[in-house]
């Protein structure tokens, strides 16, 4: 029997966690397969992924118009639909959630991106959403945001589990570390547990490639004269965001070996692993699984949606290898401020953050215009 690598990483003290979810995989048997058989130990959501779910998905009607019928909004028949996935699969991963003593089993949804830049709503819905939702391994999105960090700190102080999404650079992973600390010293200080508590800092990748390769095929499109300069250009491509990664993982490790984390775990908190996101290859030219292969190592998860699932499970090289060539890693993000290369990777995280919230608001308002044109389909006359 071939060997299923998914199951491999686990025991590279890497989980495996799905970024997808849909009604009818949940009602077929299909999500309760991967968990039970594939080791698949989470999932994450975003409103990019429920577009797809439901727009176009007859298996929501009945349910969207029970909701048109109690007179709801628009958004509280989206809500109800979403809601009820998100509570059906925490109840498929609690087993993992119990078994592996609340380090996984998580399902994961996003506040409404529309929010991202406002504290107070982000840690509105963060509650209300924790406790509509009413499962224990539920974790809630909040983007890495200025905005969002706060919110993060308030939540986490009132015990509400957080995925922390759309991190790009490294110190905005290193300002989402310490928003999670100050909120579990808050707790600590109120009296409360921290035990309980889990968080994941996600940590996007194919996208950073995406951003820089088409900065260096606009330079090679213009022409470079000196062929070790466009040697150098091409050894850039599709490196920065494992580079990236593997610093952020450095200081990963510095964080936890300080003594402000010391005296965290010493309570029993749990550390916030570093969540790789944004997973799937864009580059055909790149290998499909090389967002996996090159970042397995303990204390992390990876998240992959269901064709790189597929593809890993098939076909990934495991070994720990979050911090091998790390001293590499360093030297690729400093070229890129050669005068030769320039290419700024600050404005280029910047660039990623906007498109990110963009690619968040953009189908979940679509979702609601769809919704909406239903709502107005399924209504009586």
């Amino acid at each position: 029997m071939a060997t299923n690598h998914l199951l491999e990483i686990k025991q590279h003290g890497q989980s495996i966690w799905m970024d997808n979810l849909t009604r009818d995989m949940i009602q077929s048997g299909e999500l309760k397969n991967l968990v039970e058989n594939q080791g698949i130990s989470g999932i994450t959501s975003n409103p990019a992924i429920f577009e797809k779910a439901i727009a176009d998905n007859a298996m929501y009607d009945a349910d969207i118009e029970a909701g048109v019928r109690a007179g709801l909004p628009t958004y509280k028949i989206y809500e109800s639909l979403v809601f009820a996935d998100i509570r059906n699969a925490c109840d498929i991963l609690r087993p993992v959630y119990e078994a592996s003593n609340t380090l996984d089993g998580y399902v994961s949804i996003e506040v409404p991106p529309t929010i991202a830049h406002d504290t107070q709503a982000t840690i509105n819905e963060a509650r209300r959403y924790f406790q509509e939702i009413g499962r224990e391994n539920v974790m809630i999105k909040i983007p890495g945001t200025e905005a969002g960090l706060p919110a993060v700190e308030q939540v986490i102080s009132e015990g509400i589990n957080v995925n922390i999404t759309l991190l790009f650079s490294v110190e905005s992973y290193i300002n989402t570390a310490w928003a999670y600390i100050r909120g579990l010293e808050k707790r600590v200080a109120q009296g409360q547990d921290i035990s309980k508590i889990s968080s994941v800092a996600s940590f996007f990748l194919s996208r950073i490639d995406s951003n820089v390769d088409a900065k260096i095929d606009e330079k090679l499109k213009r022409g470079v004269d000196d062929i070790n300069l466009e040697a150098r250009l091409r050894s850039v491509k599709g490196k920065v965001a494992i580079a990236n990664a593997k610093i952020a993982y450095q200081e990963y490790n510095k964080i936890i070996e300080s003594d402000r984390w010391q005296a965290l775990a010493a309570k029993g908190a749990n550390v916030q692993r570093l969540l790789w996101a944004s997973t799937s290859t864009k580059d055909p030219d790149y290998s499909d699984v090389m967002y996996v292969d090159e970042l397995i190592g303990p204390d992390t998860v990876n998240t992959l949606p269901p064709a790189t699932i597929k593809a890993c499970a098939d076909h990934c090289d495991v070994a720990d290898r979050v911090e091998t060539d790390v001293e590499q890693a360093y030297q690729l993000i400093e070229s890129l401020k050669d005068p030769d290369i320039d290419i700024d990777i600050n404005t280029v995280m910047d660039e990623l953050l906007i498109e990110g919230i963009d690619k968040f608001v953009k189908p979940f308002e679509s979702l609601m215009n769809s919704l909406e044109n239903k709502v107005k389909l399924l209504s009586p006359v």
